[in-house]
């Protein structure tokens, strides 16, 4: 995993970026966050839905909420970028539609919407 420093806006946020999943669990999500902390001087993290175990978006297994309960804990903030039109749950739908409105936790198509959402 490595992270890349962005600013924008007088905003810096930490770009992850790997080969393989790097958020599998809540430690993981959290090393993560403390990673771009240290790194970058941020808790903004920008991070493709593909860096992020499957499991995650299957809101019945409970990893989302611990997850992201954790980032909120810590003071993080996080853009979670990639294509979700194929899923189907109605309540994924809702939960992304309701992090989108919020301040803390994003769901974009694009890295630069992701960066767009933190740095505003």
């Amino acid at each position: 995993m490595t992270i890349t420093k962005i600013e924008k806006n007088g905003i810096i946020c930490a770009i992850v970026n790997s080969d393989e999943p790097v958020i599998t669990d809540a430690q993981t999500a959290l090393d993560v966050l403390m990673t771009a902390k240290y790194d970058a001087g941020t808790k903004n993290i920008v991070i493709s839905k593909k860096l992020i175990v499957e499991n995650f978006f299957v809101l019945s297994t409970g990893l989302a909420g611990e997850i992201l309960q954790k980032y909120i804990n810590y003071g993080g903030r996080i853009a979670i970028y990639g294509d979700y039109s194929h899923y189907t749950s109605k309540p994924l739908h809702d939960f992304i539609y309701e992090s989108n409105n919020g301040k803390d936790i994003f769901f974009v198509a694009t890295k630069d919407e992701a960066i767009e959402m933190l740095t505003r």
